[in-house]
């Protein structure tokens, strides 16, 4: 037996295999490492702990993290996620295996990646969903991919200024080593405009453009248009989503897009300080081959009963490398199931309520900020729950006074203004209190 016994290979075992490979010791493995760079000192490591001294020594480690009212969205944002989902997400149905492709012991995933893709699909308007993706910035990345083997022979692909700056630049990373041409859309009046896309279509050689439907600034976007000057031209339009927004906002499909893509973390997922998170992409039927990842497909089995298999594989584990539209290899199901779970519980009238609380809220609270002279417009134009302004003050200095009270409020942009978000999590006294603590 090994004195471990949660180490699986006995001394025997291990004699067996250095056998094997004709070494007489394990040392014998690191023969070619200089006996400078070998270490030969005692290890420095702690005593083991008791369980609830590992459980207090986390707490105390959880308890430097500032607990902080969240004002700020930039693509990461603190809605609700109802207390039920985390003891739904490890029922034993749901607990198969990680790669689904044995779908006769793979039901549970199967079936939630099925659902998954089903919402999405609701969602946007479009007609087929993949499973889940990383994030919402590699999802846009894949989606610039999706366009240039859409359009065939065409490698520029347009992408709007308006897009959040981490999208953009995990576009620009994946056209750097694909060799696919990026060329921005300018803004006009803070939104992508149609003329400046016009503009690059007549220079040729574009397969798509990615653009926002809620952008950067937090303005809802008017695309009247671009579907029309994309297809004329023969490429594709894929619009970057806010999934939580698409309950109420004109959908991707409404506005002709073929491709859409966002960021899941919207619908309910903490923010955690960064992760994880899940990318969604979805697309018309048309497109359906050129999707990257997975579909999951429903049928019945040999009694008739109702079943779901993988329906299509395109990416370059199942095919020729050259052939293959991607070799994203992996899928945040986890996340997926996370997602659709809190779309299950909130329904359609749960999801409308949450963007008019934080639709209300956030036009509170740009009125107050006004009211305080502290802050002028930037931009006339709708938006829903967020949205940037002027700073009449040091910036810096007003985020460092609202942090000290509890607030992460007033996210810097690029240009020097304001950005601020409001959820349906942020009560009036809670926006009334960060007044009157510019105010001080």
């Amino acid at each position: 037996m090994s004195a471990f016994p949660y180490f699986p290979h006995t001394a025997e075992d291990i004699r067996q295999m250095l056998e094997r490979i004709g070494v007489s010791s394990l040392e014998d493995l690191y023969s070619d490492v200089p006996a400078d760079f070998l270490y030969k000192g005692e290890y420095d490591l702690p005593d083991a702990k008791s369980e609830q001294e590992v459980r207090d020594w986390f707490e105390k480690l959880a308890a430097l993290n500032p607990k902080l009212k969240v004002f700020v969205g930039a693509g990461s944002y603190d809605h609700y996620s109802p207390a039920v989902i985390p003891n739904l997400l490890s029922r034993s149905e749901f607990l198969t295996a990680y790669t689904p492709y044995q779908c006769e012991i793979s039901q549970g995933t199967l079936r939630y990646i099925f659902e998954y893709q089903s919402m999405i699909c609701n969602l946007t308007g479009m007609d087929v969903s993949n499973a889940s993706m990383y994030d919402g910035p590699t999802a846009a990345a894949e989606a610039m991919r999706m366009a240039v083997a859409c359009a065939k022979k065409k490698n520029t692909v347009l992408v709007s200024k308006g897009l959040l700056p981490n999208v953009l630049q995990v576009i620009g990373t994946y056209a750097k080593y694909y060799g696919t041409t990026l060329k921005e859309i300018a803004l006009d009046g803070g939104q992508t405009s149609l003329e400046s896309l016009k503009a690059l279509l007549a220079e040729g050689d574009v397969a798509g453009a990615i653009v926002p439907l809620l952008n950067r600034y937090g303005i809802i976007e008017d695309h009247t248009g671009f579907a029309d000057a994309l297809h004329e031209a023969g490429a594709v339009l894929a619009e970057y989503c806010d999934p939580s927004a698409l309950a109420v906002l004109k959908s991707p499909a409404e506005w002709g897009a073929d491709i859409a893509v966002g960021d899941g973390q919207s619908l309910g997922i903490p923010m955690t300080y960064g992760g994880p998170s899940v990318g969604f992409m979805a697309c018309r039927k048309d497109h359906m081959r050129k999707l990257p990842g997975r579909i999951v497909g429903q049928t019945v089995d040999g009694e008739g009963r109702r079943s779901f298999v993988l329906t299509l594989q395109a990416r370059e584990q199942h095919i020729r490398r050259e052939k293959a539209t991607s070799n994203i290899c992996s899928n945040e199901s986890l996340m997926a199931l996370y997602v659709t779970i809190y779309l299950s519980l909130m329904g359609p009238q749960g999801m409308k309520e949450v963007n008019e609380k934080s639709y209300a809220g956030a036009h509170y609270l740009y009125e107050q900020l006004l009211k305080t002279g502290k802050f002028e417009p930037v931009f006339d134009k709708p938006f829903l729950k967020e949205f940037v302004l002027k700073p009449l003050v040091d910036l810096d200095e007003l985020q460092k006074k609202l942090y000290s009270a509890g607030f992460f409020a007033g996210l810097k942009t690029e240009e020097g203004y304001a950005s601020f978000c409001v959820t349906e999590k942020r009560s009036k006294e809670e926006i009334d209190t960060l007044i009157h603590e510019i105010l001080r």
